[in-house]
């Protein structure tokens, strides 16, 4: 191993010898994103447990103008929390920051180091009858400041927002080492421009975040889970329009499924099981909850509901969940979708979005565009549909199993594939990221299909705050020589 440099020594000191390592083995799990499609280098893992350890950390990399790539629980999506291959470049991780400083029931807050895990958030809220409306398949490793830096969503989009939404205060350190203090959740604060929001969805490219304040929402009294069957993506806008009529405040989870995907679900899961006696063409899964006394029970309400979408012609047939069990079973099918998906061969996953109104049709009308442009693939569309969020995937032709062929199809289709979605979802007004961030993987899409002033604002931002480009370089901001849409 090469001589340590004197700075590198530095940072060493300030976190001590549970917080740096330079062992191949103990930082190679963290040097590859989740989904395993990039790897990079790294000249050692510095992970400290404190804001001022943070701040005195970026302050030795912006005076050695030294790239700091931030990781939390590395379960992105789009690769990033993964430095480069160059190997010159420190990966800071937030793990070890992962107090949650304060709940406060009576004022509907929780204040969490960065590094807190969702899951253990939602356990602690739990104790203090409040909860974090904000969930995700991967809640067992992903950390309060990678959601935030992601602008995460999920399933209760819907009803509560997305990260962006749940965020009332932040302190994160800037590429100076200078600590920003904006946990105290103002209302009003006319003060210009909101540092907190350029941070929320910033991926670590202008500062770090080391903790946040959230907003809770008191825990659940119950809640009523159902399956339903529609005719088509047009069918299931149509019912989502009827209910969130009449239960917009009740309404915290609308998916929708097709038939290829819940197929996919019960090959590949053990203890799945298919929700209706007869096969829907497409799926929906809803929730309606309660959090108020004095509330309409929620299993009446679904019942009642239901009932009144059949006598409309609204669905084919529904299944209501008798208990707690049988509610979690039905959302083990929407959670194990993407897992299914890779049981059963390679497939290019697109995030993205559209107005809602305009969801059923894309689903329809893209899908149909994509398997007739590349003759044997196959389009699987799911996701949030009461906020346009599309899970957009399309599967290989049959055959292509074998990993050095799926590897390969991968690599040619993201030139080609993935290229006519993102120009379909721009034709829709849409965006080709709903919630998992732009990354590495997404960046030069970005800077192809981002206008002028889009471009020009994110540059503009990024020179301004980290003028030495040492916050998370290759990430997010487009290159000046990518190509803009006009």
């Amino acid at each position: 191993m090469s001589e340590i440099p004197d700075w590198l020594n530095n940072m060493a000191e300030i976190v001590g010898p549970k917080g740096f390592t330079r062992a191949a083995d103990e930082m190679q799990p963290w040097l590859t994103d989740w989904r395993g499609r990039y790897t990079g280098k790294a000249l050692a893992l510095v992970s400290p447990k404190s804001t001022a350890e943070v701040s005195d950390i970026v302050k030795i990399a912006n005076k050695h103008m030294v790239s700091l790539v931030p990781q939390g629980g590395n379960s992105g999506m789009v690769g990033g929390a993964t430095p480069d291959s160059k190997g010159q470049s420190v990966l800071l991780s937030m793990r070890r920051m992962n107090q949650i400083r304060n709940i406060s029931a009576g004022d509907q807050l929780a204040v969490c180091d960065a590094g807190v895990i969702l899951q253990n958030l939602h356990e602690a809220l739990d104790e203090h009858s409040q909860r974090f409306p904000l969930t995700l398949g991967g809640k067992g490793s992903a950390t309060i400041g990678g959601l935030v830096s992601t602008n995460a969503g999920g399933t209760q989009v819907l009803r509560h927002g997305t990260m962006r939404a749940l965020v009332a205060g932040l302190e994160a350190v800037l590429p100076d080492g200078t600590i920003y203090d904006g946990l105290a959740p103002l209302k009003k604060d006319n003060r210009g421009y909101d540092l907190k929001q350029l941070l929320v969805g910033g991926e670590g490219t202008l500062g770090i975040v080391t903790a946040a304040t959230l907003k809770t929402v008191p825990a659940l009294i119950d809640r009523c889970v159902a399956w339903a069957g529609v005719s088509s993506p047009q069918a299931a806008y149509t019912l989502f329009q009827f209910l969130n009529a009449r239960e917009s405040q009740s309404l915290e989870g609308f998916e929708i499924i097709p038939k290829s995907c819940l197929d996919a679900v019960l090959r590949h899961i053990p203890g799945t099981r298919q929700p209706l006696e007869q096969a829907a063409s497409w799926n929906v899964l809803i929730e309606i909850i309660r959090d108020k006394s004095g509330a309409t029970d929620p299993r009446e309400l679904v019942e009642s509901l239901l009932t009144e979408a059949i006598d409309k012609g609204l669905i084919s047939d529904a299944a209501v969940a008798s208990n707690e069990g049988q509610a979690e079973a039905f959302w083990k099918i929407r959670d194990s979708i993407s897992e299914a998906e890779r049981a059963d061969g390679p497939a290019l996953q697109h995030d993205i979005s559209v107005p809602v109104a305009q969801m059923a049709d894309f689903i329809t009308e893209a899908g149909e565009k994509i398997e007739a442009r590349f003759p044997g693939t196959a389009v699987a569309a799911f996701g949030h549909m009461g906020d346009g969020n599309v899970h957009f995937h399309v599967k290989a032709p049959p055959g292509i199993t074998e990993p050095t062929k799926a590897v390969a199809w991968m690599s040619q289709s993201s030139q080609t594939i993935s290229p006519m979605v993102h120009d379909l979802v721009i034709a829709s007004n849409g965006s080709i990221s709903a919630e998992h961030g732009i990354g590495q993987s997404k960046r030069e899409e970005l800077g192809r299909l981002s206008g002028d002033a889009r471009l020009l604002t994110l540059r503009a931002i990024k020179t301004a705050l980290d003028p030495k480009n040492i916050m998370n370089p290759g990430k997010l901001v487009p290159l000046a020589s990518s190509t803009s849409a006009s």
